[in-house]
């Protein structure tokens, strides 16, 4: 049984190869334990397939039961687990800090903390106060007896603001707040993700899985990507088999969607491994 110690120093060994690698995002302990099975190095969290898997829209979740689904998908693996921590449930930088702390307690072996507000009328914190958000979750992730690895996540491109310009230098103040990987989500193109990567000088985490992405896992790693998750991606891409059957089934009466479903031996092959 890999310790909370050996699951942080294997999570910052693989940020530091000269590869990029990926890290899939599970939504509960079983698609965990599947991908686990498959032979992934890591795993995340993902705010919004956990939510939409609980029958809620993302960021309605909140702190506690959070907590919670990241020690139930700790648990579930002998893999390092980065926790999707949203703003950090609260916008006051201490919040955000006890945040960090409550996820290394659960399990993970580090976490991302965003500059979204969630309010749509002022969806991104101003700059300087995203800034000190990130240092106080920083220090609170130092201060742990265990190694974490702090995310700081610039959400410009994702609440409807494409500034690719305040991006940059909002991961260039988050690097200088000392967070361990940066992260802009909502990037597509290749032209943008280079020039990220070439104005910092630490990890940084793609994500992939979005409609208009068409960069491979081996062309962003030779562009010097080192992470790459799907976010929702696998969530939406199950739920939309699901829903798919579910219509075929309403309005025509057939079940051919059965043809193309896993198999229970195929299932359970994976889970006993």
């Amino acid at each position: 049984m890999a310790t909370q110690q050996e699951k942080g120093q294997a999570f910052r060994a693989l940020h530091e190869r000269g590869s990029a690698f990926l890290i899939p995002n599970p939504w509960d302990a079983g698609t965990a334990r599947l991908l686990a099975a498959l032979g992934f190095e890591a795993l995340a969290t993902t705010s919004a397939g956990y939510a939409l898997s609980i029958g809620k829209l993302d960021g309605a979740v909140g702190r506690e039961a959070m907590i919670a689904h990241v020690t139930a998908i700790a648990a579930a693996t002998e893999l390092p687990l980065n926790a999707d921590l949203e703003n950090g449930f609260g916008d006051a930088p201490e919040y955000a800090a006890e945040t960090i702390r409550l996820a290394a307690s659960a399990g993970a072996a580090g976490g991302s903390i965003e500059d979204s507000t969630g309010r749509s009328e002022d969806p991104i914190y101003a700059l300087e106060y995203a800034a000190e958000r990130v240092r106080a979750s920083v220090e609170a992730a130092r201060d742990l007896p265990v190694p974490f690895m702090l995310t700081a996540r610039a959400e410009n491109f994702v609440t409807g603001r494409p500034d690719l310009r305040d991006t940059i230098q909002r991961l260039q103040a988050y690097q200088e707040a000392g967070a361990d990987v940066l992260y802009a989500p909502g990037l597509t193109r290749k032209e943008d993700i280079a020039d990220v990567l070439s104005s910092v000088d630490r990890p940084v985490n793609v994500l992939a899985g979005l409609k208009g992405f068409s960069l491979t896992h081996a062309e962003l790693s030779q562009m010097g990507v080192k992470r790459i998750s799907v976010g929702g991606s696998l969530a939406r891409a199950a739920l939309g088999a699901f829903l798919n059957a579910a219509h075929e089934m309403q309005e025509h009466g057939t079940f051919a969607f059965a043809d193309k479903a896993v198999s229970y031996r195929e299932l359970s092959e994976l889970l006993k491994r």
